[in-house]
């Protein structure tokens, strides 16, 4: 570069009338050339510089935002984990607890009864309680669900989420309490109509009994 320069220097300071030889006026203009080409590569590379530096910065920034993004979508997971109290004082919480009780109470109350009885053979009991067990197993499973809902540390759910849960086992186990009684009406009323039907062929056996 300093080599250019003085070149340059030297062309400019030569007089007019050496200064016209072809030779060296080629010369000259090829330096000058040189040095608006040089000027040029090195605007060039400023750009490329304040470009660079531009990058660097907007990557920082992104960088800077995305740290902060995933800490406050960390604090929001962390927040799923924890159960609200509006979650865990919800009515249908207490009506799920209740009907497990009723399922297990009327379920031990109607086999109890109906297997005391001479109306239904050993299959048909058998039957009966692989009903029931099938029943309670399912509405424990529930529980389950409803536990792991309520606990603290467990499932990430807003509390919205949590709720919609607590609906689906709720009405789960509404219409697992139905079943059950309908189950056990039915099994009333066949044991009801086996019994009127052994006592119309008792009372016939007496009456044959009277005949002569």
């Amino acid at each position: 570069m300093k080599k250019i320069l003085l070149a340059l220097m030297l062309a400019l300071t030569l007089p007019a009338s050496f200064n016209g030889a072809c030779g060296q006026t080629a010369e000259v203009t090829q330096l000058i050339l040189n040095i608006e080409k040089l000027n040029q590569l090195r605007k060039i590379l400023q750009e490329l510089k304040d470009g660079y530096q531009i990058l660097v910065k907007g990557y920082d920034t992104i960088r800077d935002l995305s740290r902060g993004n995933f800490k406050l979508h960390e604090a929001f997971l962390d927040g799923l984990l924890e159960v609200s109290p509006a979650v865990k004082n919800y009515k249908r919480v207490a009506d799920i607890v209740r009907f497990q009780l009723l399922l297990v109470e009327e379920y031990q109350t109607a086999f109890g009864r109906l297997s005391s009885t001479d109306y239904f053979n050993q299959d048909e009991l058998n039957y009966m309680s692989r009903v029931y067990s099938r029943l309670i197993n399912q509405s424990l499973n529930n529980l389950e669900a409803l536990t792991m809902v309520l606990t603290a540390k467990k499932l990430r759910m807003s509390d919205d989420e949590r709720l919609s849960v607590i609906d689906q086992i709720y009405e789960d186990m509404q219409q697992k309490l139905q079943f059950l009684r309908h189950f056990n009406a039915t099994a009333s009323v066949l044991a009801l109509q086996r019994g009127k039907q052994a006592n119309d062929v008792e009372m016939i056996k007496k009456l044959y009994d009277v005949q002569p």
